[in-house]
């Protein structure tokens, strides 16, 4: 039975910073906290492992990270491989999972809000190489900068933990400084387009697309409906990710995207007490004659008669 006082705090395809600390143990010896709803700094090892394995997802934060070995970084149709020491940027509005092969000890990551930077600065800084759409978030370093980029997040480390009352402008200016010493670098080329792009895309649109499902609250509405919402959060255009989509399953995006709500809807109406109403609303119908019409035309009946069992 679902639960109408319940209100899930959990947006289909994207990690909050709540979730990035809920997902993960910090160790005793970890950076404060309490700053964390607009930065925050860590070294790798004072992270525990995820408790689950990283989903693809936007997060609702820019991140920072110094890593080191070889690893992969998948986006929808892309991937991303990196080896030794490497300044990884990522974007709020790009989708993307991490997939270690060989990590090593060490390395650095600062994660923070938008809001954190673009307030003090007179440019958005999201108009930089590494943070624009299609833009190059990787920087290969070599001994000396990787010593130079360590460095400066042993500083922000520094100040995190501090008491000084300026500090947060001191990170800011560190942040900076992680941000121009990288573009006076050359961006990794091992991005390339996996040998099966298609399944790639279909894979990752019906991992979203799953993921809005079992509905949990009758107080919000799905967020992705359309093909178009799932292009969107893929940062991919709308008939590139239909042409993937019929190209792995015989089936138009549409197709795939109704028979999922019609099944939620079938389950909705056998197993809840909610009412066609509030059924239609909480699948994405703000006029509960939208939501029977479409019922009528996906089951080949009226939402009543289904949940009645006269059909």
């Amino acid at each position: 039975m679902v639960d109408s006082n319940h209100i899930s705090k959990h947006r289909a395809g994207r990690e909050t910073i709540e979730q990035f600390y809920k997902q993960r143990t910090l160790a005793p010896s970890s950076p404060s906290i309490e700053n964390t709803g607009q930065f925050n700094v860590f070294r790798k090892e004072d992270i525990d492992r995820e408790q689950s394995p990283p989903q693809y997802a936007r997060r609702d934060f820019f991140k920072i990270a110094l890593i080191k070995g070889h690893h992969l970084f998948h986006y929808s149709d892309k991937t991303l491989e990196v080896s030794g020491d490497t300044l990884v940027f990522s974007n709020p509005e790009i989708p993307y999972t991490f997939e270690s092969i060989a990590g090593e000890p060490g390395g650095y990551f600062c994660i923070f809000r938008e809001s954190f930077l673009s307030e003090y600065l007179r440019n958005s800084f999201r108009d930089l190489p590494m943070y624009r759409i299609g833009g190059s978030p990787a920087f290969i370093l070599d001994t000396s900068a990787s010593v130079k980029i360590s460095a400066i997040f042993e500083r922000m480390l520094e100040e995190n933990n501090s008491d000084f009352r300026f500090k947060y402008d001191l990170i800011r200016n560190h942040i900076m400084e992680v941000m121009y010493s990288a573009l006076k670098l050359q961006p990794s080329d091992k991005l390339y387009v996996t040998a099966d792009a298609n399944t790639r895309i279909t894979g990752v649109f019906m991992e979203l697309l799953e993921r809005q499902f079992p509905v949990e609250s009758v107080d919000r509405q799905l967020t992705m409906k359309t093909a178009k919402d799932f292009a969107q959060q893929l940062s991919i255009h709308v008939n590139h990710l239909n042409r993937a989509v019929k190209n792995t399953t015989g089936k138009t995006t549409s197709q795939i995207i109704y028979e999922r709500i019609i099944t939620e809807a079938k389950t909705l109406l056998k197993h809840t007490g909610l009412n066609v109403a509030e059924i239609g609303f909480c699948l994405g119908f703000e006029d509960p004659t939208h939501f029977n019409h479409f019922f009528r035309k996906q089951a080949n009946a009226r939402p009543m008669d289904f949940r009645s069992g006269t059909v």
